[in-house]
């Protein structure tokens, strides 16, 4: 007869709009908010993200209402930067976090989950810039996203959680290892994407083993390795290579989440793991049955 599994009781575990194919404040192809409400809580989870800034109602006392009648807790927000392009850009940064930290820190939330500008885009594969920073712009990315965590910090008292994503500057070993090397751990912290640190090359629990320390957040999340495989040989974008099914429903993809969830609960310290399993675009009816099968495997690991 097997051991039981240990519980892993600093690991806070909730899902996101992500997981029901919401990558928008606004498009036919996603579900109304209230049905991912309603779902989410249906599935089993407690804790949720916001999702894209006007997906879930951004007036506090009607989210706050629609959430707790649900039994949900909003755990973050969600925030877009192209910090590495200087401090131009910095009027037009704040004035979009600034909303979005308004309403993360009024639902009682402590982080905002901040995923850096994509080097092409996510629906048509158009490269918009060079893949690979110069030194000034990795300079400009270090000290920018530095002074983001100070004034998110003094100004609503979140915390930073900077989210390594595909087609992105910040992605896999290298360049995560740089940015964290080169930032201030008192101000900027990571959210390990385990299916985007994998789908970039990535060991997630090498990476919590070595900068334990800085990781502030998880988001749970699997890739199916054989289709990786395809969008690697043919360069495919982040966007269709998700339509193809990259992120896959756990445990069938890598990283392994037990070692994952075991190697952060080793920390010592109270983290959420917020599922993510990219799908956009997705049938409507296809996202809750995922998501209650999900919340049953991640209880079988502890969580």
């Amino acid at each position: 007869m097997s051991s039981p599994v240990p519980a892993l009781n600093r690991i806070r575990v909730g899902s996101a709009p992500d997981s029901w194919g919401v990558w928008f404040p606004d498009d036919p192809l996603q579900v109304p908010w209230q049905r991912f409400l309603d779902e989410v809580a249906q599935a089993g989870y407690e804790w949720i993200e916001l999702g894209p800034y006007g997906y879930l109602p951004t007036d506090p006392g009607l989210l706050h209402e629609e959430t707790v009648r649900r039994g949900l807790k909003v755990s973050a927000g969600t925030v877009f930067t192209a910090l590495h392009r200087g401090t131009d850009v910095w009027d037009a940064t704040w004035a979009h976090v600034s909303d979005i930290a308004a309403l993360t820190q009024a639902m009682g939330a402590e982080h905002l989950v901040v995923i850096p500008a994509f080097w092409r885009d996510d629906r048509t594969g158009r490269v918009v810039e060079d893949s690979t920073l110069t030194a000034r712009q990795w300079r400009d990315l270090t000290v920018q996203t530095e002074r983001l965590g100070r004034e998110v910090r003094e100004r609503y008292g979140l915390k930073i959680v900077v989210h390594p994503h595909a087609d992105t500057h910040i992605d896999g070993e290298e360049s995560v290892s740089r940015f964290l090397d080169a930032t201030d751990p008192d101000l900027v912290s990571l959210c390990l994407d385990t299916g985007h640190y994998a789908y970039c090359g990535g060991d997630s629990v090498a990476l919590i083993e070595t900068y334990g320390e800085r990781i502030g957040y998880l988001h749970l999340k699997q890739v199916d390795p054989r289709i990786l495989a395809e969008v690697i040989a043919g360069q495919l974008p982040f966007g269709p290579a998700v339509a193809r099914g990259v992120m896959c429903e756990p445990p069938a993809g890598v990283p392994a989440l037990e070692p994952v969830l075991a190697a952060a609960d080793a920390l010592g310290v109270e983290l959420f793991a917020i599922v993510e399993q990219d799908m956009y675009p997705c049938p409507p009816d296809k996202p809750l049955p995922i998501a209650r099968r999900t919340r049953r495997f991640l209880r079988t690991c502890g969580a």
